[in-house]
């Protein structure tokens, strides 16, 4: 079976979130298992890029209305990555720094439109090439979520109409709005399919892929059920196609991932020596931020927005720290500018107890994972979540709310065979009283210990997940 994945990030090549790490891992194992999957992704202006060798494998001229333009399909030559990589390059769209932001300006490039719906023309239009079609073309969100819509409405890719389409939705909140206008800049449309591009007097694209794809998938089945009352106004369509709809949960690569390997940590440790390991990390981690690894140590890792619950977090620590508690806070991120403000102010205020470093450290990340006590996931949404895994595979606890993956992944500690921290509503005081909660089981040494082997001991790999996939692929086409 032949799989091609199309998104617009994939770990390490280029990053903005979770999706990226999940498309960096997912077709690895399909691999493994005997699944031919490649993926296909924009060719940035990244280090990655510019570092690696690239055939060009196709070059041709395609169009978005009536503007033509030239793309190269480039493959990476090595395949480090365990699966075939191919990068789109389109002169003057996707040549320049960032993902989705301009890092001069920090704002979103003014013709994301024309930046994604030329890759998408592009892919289709090598696909179209293809002596023999894939089995599968799997998009991921909304940036590829016109790839399904243009296969069942464009008169230009009528080759691909029995190639069965899925389309995962990493995050239901952003579906790729933009003026109705802009459909005269995607190729010719039977007249009969243009009110598919539309919800509520808009382009939208994640609408138009849901109504189209073959079957969609998110990457958690509570995730998958909350979108049926939650998807920023997508509501009646999520309930509308919910037979074609199912709920996978994420993987993590745990040859990434693991602490008996793991470059990016200050010391390897494994089960025989987890709790040595875990504490000789701390001592590495405090002394970066200059705090005491005597103390419990919480962690944030994650981008500074209301989403992942940090406007929680300013509250929250102040109020716990200033009722005279002793723990150590760090955070590693970026986003919210008043968030961030805030942040350093109480670098300040807490000197000795608080700390963030307000970057994107992907070497600190993993430090943090290894040499945290707790990790903080107060999230607002969370569709599946991957950092409460690796902090598992660490060996650190998770405080999560009950949310999408988080409610899928994590079970509360004084539950039957529980190992992390659970709390339900969205509201600091819940946090606050969770967080307690951590500080308590850090000074039963026993019990921090016992839970941390349990933890430590979860298989959270692709491999299940990534035969789930499978099983789907194969039902689609039996069709």
């Amino acid at each position: 079976m032949h799989v091609i994945h199309t998104s617009a990030e994939c770990y390490p090549v280029a990053k903005a979130g979770g999706l990226a790490d999940v498309v960096g891992a997912l077709p690895k194992y399909q691999n493994e298992i005997g699944i031919k999957s490649w993926v296909v992704m924009p060719a940035y202006d990244v280090a990655f890029v510019q570092q690696h060798e690239f055939e060009v494998v196709h070059k041709a001229k395609a169009h978005i209305g009536p503007h033509w333009f030239t793309y190269a399909i480039m493959r990476e030559k090595t395949n480090e990555l365990g699966f075939p990589l191919y990068v789109v390059d389109i002169p003057g769209r996707f040549d320049r720094p960032g993902v989705y932001i301009d890092p001069s300006s920090g704002y979103g490039y003014w013709d994301e439109f024309e930046r994604y719906a030329s890759f998408q023309v592009a892919v289709l239009d090598w696909i179209s090439a293809f002596a023999r079609k894939p089995d599968v073309i799997h998009c991921h969100d909304h940036h590829t979520a016109l790839i399904p819509y243009m296969i069942t409405s464009c008169p230009d890719y009528e080759k691909l109409r029995s190639v069965p389409t899925v389309l995962t939705i990493h995050n239901g909140e952003y579906h790729g709005w933009y003026d109705m206008g802009k459909r005269f800049l995607m190729p010719y449309i039977n007249p009969e399919r243009v009110g598919l591009l539309e919800w509520a007097g808009k382009l939208n694209a994640l609408s138009a892929g849901i109504r189209t794809a073959w079957a969609v998938t998110t990457v958690s089945q509570s995730y998958m059920d909350e979108l049926k009352y939650s998807s920023a106004g997508l509501e009646s369509l999520i309930n509308a196609e919910y037979s074609k709809s199912s709920g996978i949960i994420n993987g993590i690569d745990t040859d990434v991932w693991n602490p008996s390997s793991d470059p990016l940590i200050a010391h390897l440790y494994g089960a025989n020596n987890l709790t040595k390991g875990k504490q000789l990390n701390k001592e590495v981690l405090c002394n970066y931020f200059n705090l005491s690894p005597d103390r419990p140590t919480y962690a944030f890792i994650g981008r500074l927005v209301r989403e992942k619950g940090a406007e929680l977090l300013p509250e929250v620590i102040a109020s716990f720290l200033s009722d005279g508690n002793e723990a150590n806070f760090v955070i590693l991120g970026t986003g919210d500018p008043g968030l961030q403000h805030r942040f350093r102010e109480m670098s300040r205020e807490f000197l000795g107890y608080f700390d963030a470093s307000l970057q994107y450290n992907e070497k600190l990340a993993h430090q943090i994972y290894a040499g945290a006590d707790f990790l903080l996931m107060p999230s607002k949404v969370e569709p599946c979540g991957l950092n409460q895994m690796y902090a598992l595979r660490y060996g650190t606890i998770p405080i999560v709310r009950a949310v999408g993956g988080l409610r899928d992944t994590v079970i509360d500690m004084d539950e039957k065979d529980g190992y992390g921290i659970c709390f339900n509503d969205y509201a600091a005081d819940e946090l606050l009283h969770a967080v307690l909660r951590g500080t308590t089981l850090y000074n039963d040494k026993k019990r921090l210990e016992n839970l941390r082997k349990r933890a430590f001991m979860l298989d959270f790999s692709w491999t299940n997940s990534a035969q789930q996939y499978a099983d789907l692929y194969k039902k689609l086409t039996k069709k």
